[in-house]
């Protein structure tokens, strides 16, 4: 397993189709994983510190986990099927649970988690973008931090 940080989310055009960008760490290589734009608004949130007036699904799944005195140690990305992510929490008790890898982004940054990709998937569908073309990779950075969840054209009830 290799360690991941989240790049940011952004709308792949002219389709649309929001994308979340993660970065091996240590790494050259980059996932771009393709989300749908509630989960993309959940990411985009979450990135930029950003509290809905209401929770958001994702900000009522930590705080169940809270109140259950369960800690969530680690997302993984584990799998890639058909063109099909495939993700697993893990919880500090052992337990292990299937998730979208979007959702599992947008619970592990707002808990802290770590998020690791498989070798597998790294190899499948990892990208690799050496240190000369580190200046596209901040143009997109730049771009990211110019983009709003309102971007993602849903609402935050």
């Amino acid at each position: 397993m290799n360690e991941l940080d989240v790049v940011g989310v952004r709308v792949e055009m002219p389709s649309n189709q929001p994308i979340v960008l993660l970065r091996e760490v240590g790494g050259d290589r980059y996932l771009p994983i393709w989300i749908g734009p509630g989960e993309a608004t959940a990411i985009a949130f979450a990135q930029q510190g950003m509290t809905p007036a209401r929770p958001l699904t994702h900000d009522l799944f930590k705080d169940v986990l809270e109140a259950v005195g369960q800690e969530l140690t680690a997302v993984r990305i584990t799998d890639l099927r058909e063109g099909v992510f495939y993700a697993e929490l893990v919880f500090a008790s052992g337990v292990e649970v299937s998730a979208r890898p979007s959702d599992a982004i947008a619970l592990a940054l707002r808990t802290g988690t770590p998020i690791y990709g498989s070798d597998g998937v790294l190899d499948d569908a990892g990208i690799a973008i050496p240190d000369e073309q580190e200046d596209e990779v901040e143009k997109f950075r730049e771009f990211l931090d110019q983009i709003s969840p309102e971007d993602f054209g849903t609402s935050s009830q």
